[in-house]
């Protein structure tokens, strides 16, 4: 930083003039809607692309932003993994998945599987700082030099953890709201809550209602269906919480095989349990999209 001549000017112009061209492009971008757990391994991510195909399906433009800068998912479950970023005359051109769903993420950047994302502070126990202040300014990049064009969703995958929730979602102007996932465990409730209290008290943008993941799983051999994770009332929490219950999603074996093939379980798996789940969801996200 420098304090005593023109380089602190010059980097408030800089951070100024992205935030112009963030505002810019989000202007047209119809709803903007934050998906986010707090607790990680519920699905999050998995959800999201999902719920992204099954809006894509109804005819909406939807774009994704792979908000979990230091473990990107999003380009694999959406089958763009291994396309790289191009650059077009109004910036960067975000590769298409299925139905046209436009993603951006730091998984495009990475050179090999291997390679992680690595943030080098000034000094070591500075790191901790720094990679808060990286992760905030690489996504203001993606959002403010992406040629998204016109949408009418963009979804926000946002990382595991409290702590970072208000910088993230501050990032988005206008944010519509957040959608929390949770699996019915004791352990994921009780992290959740933390996350929905950590938006309330950002105070940007509603907690716009309760999604559960991996619900019930049906055997495959005699048909019985019972819950996974026994003692968890995911309804309950979110009455007690004020928040609106959207719906369960079995959990399905064959939904992972198909993110990892990055391939949209409603595509593949239109008639299951799972799928019709997740498009009961979607609708009631297309009723935000359509309120606009």
């Amino acid at each position: 930083w420098d304090i005593a001549g023109d380089g602190g000017s010059n980097v408030a112009a800089q951070v100024e003039a992205q935030n112009a061209r963030l505002r810019g492009r989000m202007a047209h971008v119809r709803r903007k809607v934050a998906v986010m757990s707090g607790k990680g391994g519920v699905g999050k991510s998995t959800v999201t692309a999902n719920l992204a195909a099954a809006l894509a399906m109804q005819g909406l433009r939807i774009g994704v932003l792979d908000a979990d800068v230091n473990g990107p998912s999003m380009a694999k479950l959406l089958g763009v993994r291994g396309r790289s970023l191009k650059a077009g005359p109004n910036g960067i051109l975000p590769p298409e998945g299925p139905m046209g769903i436009k993603v951006v993420s730091m998984d495009l950047l990475l050179p090999s599987d291997e390679t992680p994302v690595a943030w080098h502070g000034p000094a070591q126990q500075e790191s901790f700082i720094w990679r808060g202040m990286m992760e905030v300014n690489t996504l203001r990049e993606f959002l403010a030099d992406t040629a998204w064009g016109e949408l009418d969703l963009l979804l926000a995958d946002l990382p595991p953890g409290t702590d970072r929730i208000a910088h993230l979602t501050g990032l988005i102007p206008d944010l519509t709201g957040c959608l929390v996932v949770t699996v019915p465990s004791e352990v994921s409730h009780l992290i959740v809550k933390k996350a929905v209290s950590a938006v309330r008290d950002a105070r940007w943008a509603p907690t716009l209602g309760l999604v559960e993941n991996m619900g019930r799983f049906t055997c495959k051999h005699c048909g019985a269906s019972e819950a996974m994770f026994p003692g968890g009332d995911t309804r309950a929490m979110a009455a007690a919480m004020g928040l609106p219950f959207l719906g369960s999603i079995d959990f399905d074996p064959r939904l992972a095989a198909a993110s990892d093939r990055g391939v949209p379980f409603l595509l593949s798996h239109p008639d299951t349990p799972a799928a019709e789940a997740l498009a009961r969801i979607a609708r009631t996200i297309l009723g935000w999209v359509e309120a606009a």
